[in-house]
């Protein structure tokens, strides 16, 4: 029994008791003590314990080459910009009116999430672009807070870049692309919740003249389509595979000629996954552009510097994961679990990834710490695999942005303050969002419950 409680309790212990000196609520200290607690406890030699260190960060490469790439790719579309002609366009597609530019935000929001897979580092992209729009139709601070907060939040797990389903499916073990496709359902259904939801923020307000569009979708398109050409292939690489069952990097021997060797690499064989790669053409395609190519620095810095404290909590919870199935944790959790009804499983565990993603404010964690064990023992149970991975992305999106420590809230609120000058409550935000997260957190259970 030591060789699961000792390294639990100190996961645990370590990444919520912020009291302790130096490491408390360190999440990345935490999954690399709990990590080496059970490697010796267990009795793994050194190569082993190496090994296992590489074969965890295995597990997760399609994750932490998805946030990389991703970043990347997203800043060379803000220094292009791709962000600018999609808020502008949606603009002029929604019409002159409040619930149009909150429409145009969200959908803006959300795509900008997509890209990056990183809330924190979308709601920062496209704050900066809204805010005062927002602040000039009379809606709060707060609510602005939660318009941002949202949009971004959804735009993590909204394929086809979905960090939150990526890392679900890798912990788990299966191929994201089912995962995906019900994600495209479930995830659009919660925008559209949000996005009518968000309209009483401006019920009975007119639009500001000097806020207005001129120019039609076609006169826009015509101006500026070409900072949408790394977008159009993307996509179109995306929607081959995903609808049509294309694969460009099998079909095409340019592709398969370099990708297929990679497939043998430990970690690097995370690049070879269809999304991961779709993202690398598309960014190469940008860099064809001058104003990309000159700030190649820039891209590459600003990327990297978006996504580096997400990437560092995956490596580290890679090195936990791949101890934790070396020393055969995994296993005896779920021997330890066989006798207990399904529904406390499913409802314990749903429970213990809603706080640890209140308490931390990062779904990245929660499914680090949670699903780790979890995904087994609902295997175990005859749960289908899709689903269990579907299940847990949903509730730890839930979860981050639940009250009391969001901290995509408490940097969308720090954005707003800055931009406005005015204090802007986190707590605030965070409980008009949570209608939000109670739908993710219902989709999860269903997901869990009756499939």
């Amino acid at each position: 029994m030591l060789e699961i409680i000792v390294p639990l309790l100190l996961l645990f212990t370590i990444a919520l008791v912020k009291q302790i000196p130096v490491i408390g609520g360190n999440i990345k200290i935490a999954l690399l003590v709990a990590a080496l607690s059970s490697a010796i406890i267990s009795g793994l030699a050194p190569l082993e314990t190496l090994l296992a260190f590489i074969d965890g960060i295995d597990r997760l490469s399609w994750v932490i080459m998805l946030s990389i790439f991703g970043s990347i790719y997203a800043e060379s579309q803000v220094r292009l910009g791709a962000m600018d002609t999609t808020l502008i366009g949606l603009r002029s597609v929604f019409g002159n009116s409040p619930k149009g530019l909150i429409a145009a935000i969200f959908i803006t929001l959300i795509i900008a999430g997509s890209f990056l897979g990183d809330a924190i580092a979308a709601a920062t992209v496209i704050g900066f672009l809204v805010i005062n729009s927002l602040n000039e139709l009379k809606v709060k601070p707060e609510q602005i807070g939660m318009i941002i907060l949202v949009g971004a939040s959804i735009g993590s797990i909204m394929p086809p870049i979905s960090q939150g389903v990526f890392l679900s499916s890798s912990l788990i073990g299966i191929d994201p692309g089912p995962v995906i496709k019900i994600a495209y359902i479930t995830v659009s259904i919660g925008a559209l919740i949000a996005i009518f939801e968000s309209f009483r923020f401006v019920k009975g307000r007119k639009m500001p003249e000097h806020l207005k569009t001129t120019q039609s979708i076609s006169s826009i398109l015509k101006e500026r389509w070409m900072t949408l050409v790394p977008l159009g292939v993307l996509v179109a690489i995306v929607i081959a595979n995903t609808g049509f069952d294309y694969n460009i990097f099998a079909e095409w021997t340019i592709f398969s000629a370099i990708l297929n060797p990679l497939m043998e690499i430990p970690i690097l064989q995370g690049i070879t996954f269809q999304v991961v790669s779709a993202i690398i053409i598309a960014l190469l395609v940008s860099f064809l552009f001058p104003i990309v190519r000159k700030e190649t620095k820039g891209v590459l810095k600003g990327g990297l510097i978006k996504v580096s404290q997400t990437v560092q909590i995956q490596l580290c919870a890679g090195v936990m994961v791949g101890v934790f199935y070396a020393s055969g944790l995994i296993e005896q959790v779920a021997v330890l679990t066989e006798g207990l009804a399904a529904s406390m499983v499913k409802v314990g565990g749903a429970i213990s990834m809603v706080i640890v993603g209140m308490l931390t404010g990062s779904q990245t964690t929660a499914q680090s710490v949670i699903v780790t064990f979890l995904g087994p023992i609902l295997e175990n149970m005859s749960v289908d695999p899709t689903f269990i991975a579907i299940g847990a992305s949903h509730i730890a999106a839930a979860g981050q942005n639940m009250p009391p420590v969001g901290l995509t809230a408490f940097v969308v609120c720090g954005l707003i303050g800055g931009i406005l000058n005015r204090q802007v409550d986190p707590l605030k935000v965070m409980v008009l969002a949570l209608p939000n997260s109670f739908y993710f957190l219902m989709v999860g259970l269903i997901a869990w419950f009756i499939f």
